[in-house]
């Protein structure tokens, strides 16, 4: 079992960067694959990036490519996500997930068992 729990969330211009922070409490975080999705309003969960537990594997949405960052620092049980360049496109809540595997990581919101409570990010001027 792992609990997780956003933050860093928050209002921010065009163009403007902010870094989430997930953390994990529970057993064995660094056994975990874990996840970042978003969810904008009338829309479906979506995708965003992906890492594998020891981190040297990373996936990103064709969106955010090139912009955000995923990362993770498994002494600290805690998982970030670096937004650069935001756009409104960009607003929504964004969750991070877990889940056990063995260095892999997953894209689809099926393969997660664990989720947190989200926190919101709104880019507007």
């Amino acid at each position: 079992q792992v609990q997780l729990v956003e933050s860093g969330g928050g209002l921010v211009q065009p163009g403007g960067s902010l870094r989430l922070s997930c953390a994990a409490s529970g057993r064995a975080f660094s056994s975990y694959a874990m996840g970042w999705f978003r969810q904008a309003p009338g829309k479906e969960r979506e995708f965003v990036a992906a890492i594998s537990w020891s981190g040297r594997s990373t996936d990103y949405a064709d969106s955010v490519k090139g912009r955000f960052t995923i990362s993770r620092e498994n002494d600290r049980n805690t998982m970030y996500l670096q937004m650069n360049g935001l756009k409104p496109e960009d607003t929504a809540v964004y969750y991070c997930a877990a889940q056990a595997a063995a260095n892999t990581y997953y894209t689809a919101r099926r393969d997660y068992n664990y989720w947190g409570q989200g926190t919101q990010v709104t880019v507007s001027s």
